[in-house]
């Protein structure tokens, strides 16, 4: 508009000059008296400028449509996280993360020279190659599935699924029974390259069944009805187990508590006439056993549990026992027991993890890849088995064990073991001698995601 305004009072200017300056040639009198007249019209029009700038109202809004303004980025409906592995989350419940580890062992077996068996002396192996996924399905589902390539067969380890609505869970497939605080840990976790003499010696294995978990505060329930492993299945077993577990965790001050028992009662099935316990000399790829029962004639077997724990700081404890018993038809049922006490300290400023009625992972508060010097842990245990009685003569282990375990980063993890095994009424004789000593020395070093 005032653009408009100046150009009109141009045009009158302009066609109120003399009509002899546009009809006949000027003299130079009027051409300066031409020019001082256009001077003062241009300064009369900036004059004017001026002041439609200082009056001039602000513009008004018309009905044409604003643009669109750009909108907020938002965050992605999709997040990838990094957990040792790629973990892939949506926004609507969906996610899935890829699981492995990698434990390679290097050991050596130390007995009697009068004792010649290949397995003693030197050995390694690949303890663990598992590869695997898990994750969860909206509405309250998950899943996962993991096998083990280490054998010259691929076994199938877990493959399940859960549901799960508020404290309670439910979970389908092949897992873990519920018989004890270390066989429930992850051997990602535990204090030794093998867990105590029990658990392996008396079948503590996956299974296939349905079970449920409640969790409360400090109170923990977990029972389960359970058939046999999937590669037994195969051969057409139909014995059949029944297994539960109370745990009660309470935090005294900055205690972390754990007090749990199991029991464990299984019909063997048509396939599974006899039962057999024996135990390794604490390292895996030494494949030998100093103590072993016979072949036992059998058609079921009754288990019962009992655990204990503490973490405080860079401090724990446990303790388990476990009794197992054999029904033998006609003949007296023996009782065998396996029993475990450690303590382990960490030595920098790290400390054992704890959750559901199991021990985790640690986290690393000074990791190498910052400049710190990793988390390194010192444990002790003695370890018990028994499988003498009722006129089975399998044989005792009292075991002595030291580990140094150093953790540099999250995920790795480097391990050292030491013990020494006594014996009594060992099942291999040192010439005549069933009483006497064996030395394992074994290290480890692991990979997990």
């Amino acid at each position: 508009m005032r653009h408009a305004l100046v150009a009109a009072l141009l045009a009158t200017s302009m066609f109120s000059l003399p009509a002899t300056a546009h009809a006949q040639a000027m003299s130079a009198e009027e051409a300066a008296a031409l020019r001082a007249e256009l001077a003062a019209l241009r300064a009369k029009v900036e004059t004017l400028e001026t002041r439609l700038d200082q009056t001039s109202p602000p513009p008004v809004a018309t009905s044409a449509p604003a643009p669109a303004s750009t909108p907020a980025p938002q965050a992605s409906a999709t997040q990838i996280k990094w957990k040792g592995a790629p973990e892939i989350k949506t926004a609507d419940g969906w996610s899935f993360k890829p699981r492995g580890r990698v434990q390679v062992d290097a050991v050596h077996v130390g007995a009697p020279g009068a004792i010649a068996d290949p397995a003693l002396g030197f050995s390694s192996e690949l303890r663990r190659i598992r590869m695997g996924f898990g994750g969860t399905i909206p509405g309250g589902f998950g899943y996962k599935v993991e096998a083990d390539f280490a054998e010259s067969d691929v076994v199938l380890l877990d493959a399940f699924m859960t549901y799960q609505d508020g404290p309670l869970k439910l979970t389908v497939g092949q897992h873990n029974t519920f018989q004890g605080l270390e066989e429930l840990s992850s051997s990602n976790d535990t204090s030794f390259i093998e867990r105590a003499a029990f658990t392996d010696a008396f079948n503590f294995i996956r299974r296939a069944g349905v079970s449920a978990e409640y969790s409360t505060g400090a109170l923990l329930l977990q029972g389960g009805v359970f058939t046999d492993n999937f590669t037994a299945l195969d051969s057409g077993n139909d014995g059949y187990s029944f297994d539960g577990r109370v745990v009660y965790a309470p935090k005294a001050g900055k205690t972390q508590l754990h007090f749990g028992g199991s029991a464990h009662w299984r019909k063997l099935g048509d396939t599974v006439p006899t039962v057999r316990y024996r135990q390794r000399p604490l390292v895996h790829s030494a494949d030998i056993r100093f103590i072993a029962t016979p072949n036992m004639d059998a058609e079921a077997e009754t288990g019962f549990g009992a655990e204990a724990a503490f973490i405080r700081g860079r401090l724990h404890g446990a303790a388990e026992a476990f009794w197992q018993s054999v029904d033998r038809p006609g003949l007296a049922d023996p009782q065998f027991f396996g029993g475990s006490v450690e303590a382990g300290l960490f030595l920098t400023d790290d400390t054992r993890a704890y959750k559901d009625g199991m021990f985790k992972e640690i986290h690393v508060k000074n990791p190498v890849s910052d400049g710190g010097m990793g988390a390194w842990q010192i444990n002790l245990r003695y370890d018990h088995l028994d499988l003498n009685d009722a006129g089975i003569v399998g044989g005792q282990q009292d075991g002595y064990m030291a580990s140094l375990i150093w953790t540099p980063i999250d995920y790795v993890r480097f391990m050292v073991n030491y013990a020494r095994l006594q014996y009594h009424d060992a099942v291999i004789p040192a010439g005549g001698d069933r009483d006497y000593g064996v030395d394992s020395v074994g290290a480890r070093a692991q990979i997990v995601f």
